[in-house]
């Protein structure tokens, strides 16, 4: 690479399997770390050329398109998106969401207006406030935050990836490598899937090193990336993509649904061969 590619990614656990030695494997990649609602704040502005955004954002960009076959997603629980709830869902009214969250804010407003008939008072939870002295009736937590947290006075531990494909049949795609329109990714993009292929092929180094910072069981840590997350993006999360699209439509949480945004172009033109299991 000749020009240096600026590329954002989350410094949660489960994105470690996909910049393992990222930069090693294109040198000219300088690689930033940050909450996932930030990052999509820093592509929509300009300031990356790729972030690890979170698939709502991804529908809400401006003709973004994606690197194809990646993505940290789940198929049942996924154990770090949680809401912690001390009522059942049919009794929330208040909900608390983590600020590093977008796409599992907008999961959890999709599952309580689509599937329960609720639009709940919503308020934020900066992510340096605890969460266990909240008033609400609930409270969202995502990313190792959420898997460190117990909150035992909310009685319902609610795992959004299970529901949504309890729900809905579906696996749950909760982010991509989101490219900004006009960034050409060259032989950069052959970079991403060799960081892939080799950080899963390491789970349990990565998890080894990791786990003491974070608070975790190594053991636990290489479990949650090996078995418990799911990385590509085939035909089935494609429209596991598509029907979280349709439904965020409803509830109102993109900029403008009768936009063509970039998310069922992207579909068509980064993979072709799959969009047709988006339709």
């Amino acid at each position: 690479m000749s020009t240096t590619l600026r590329v954002g990614a989350v410094n949660y656990l489960n994105t470690k399997p996909l910049i393992e030695r990222l930069t090693d494997f294109a040198p000219g990649i300088e690689l930033s770390l940050d909450l996932p609602s930030r990052l999509a704040d820093q592509l929509a502005a300009g300031d990356l050329d790729v972030g690890l955004i979170p698939v709502v954002e991804f529908f809400r960009g401006d003709n973004y398109t994606f690197v194809p076959n990646i993505a940290i997603g789940s198929r049942g629980p996924v154990l770090s998106v949680t809401l912690f709830s001390k009522v059942p869902w049919e009794e929330i009214r208040t909900v608390a969401l983590d600020e590093g969250s977008r796409t599992s804010a907008a999961l959890t407003r999709i599952i309580l207006e689509k599937r329960y008939g609720i639009e709940p008072v919503i308020q934020q939870l900066p992510i340096d406030t605890p969460a266990d002295d909240l008033t609400t009736d609930a409270v969202l937590l995502i990313g190792d935050r959420a898997m460190r947290a117990c909150l035992p006075g909310y009685r319902f531990a609610y795992d959004l990836g299970e529901e949504w494909t309890a729900w809905t049949g579906l696996p749950m795609v909760f982010a991509v490598w989101a490219v900004r329109s006009g960034v050409d990714l060259g032989e950069a993009e052959l970079a991403f899937h060799k960081a892939k292929e080799y950080g899963l092929a390491n789970a349990g180094l990565i998890a080894q090193r990791e786990a003491p910072a974070l608070g975790l069981d190594p053991g636990f840590c290489r479990r949650y990336m090996s078995n418990v997350l799911r990385y590509d993006l085939g035909p089935v999360e494609l429209a596991g993509m598509q029907k979280y699209r349709e439904l965020a439509e409803g509830v109102g949480v993109l900029a403008n649904p009768d936009r063509k945004v970039g998310g069922a172009d992207s579909l068509q033109r980064r993979t072709p061969g799959l969009a047709a299991g988006v339709r």
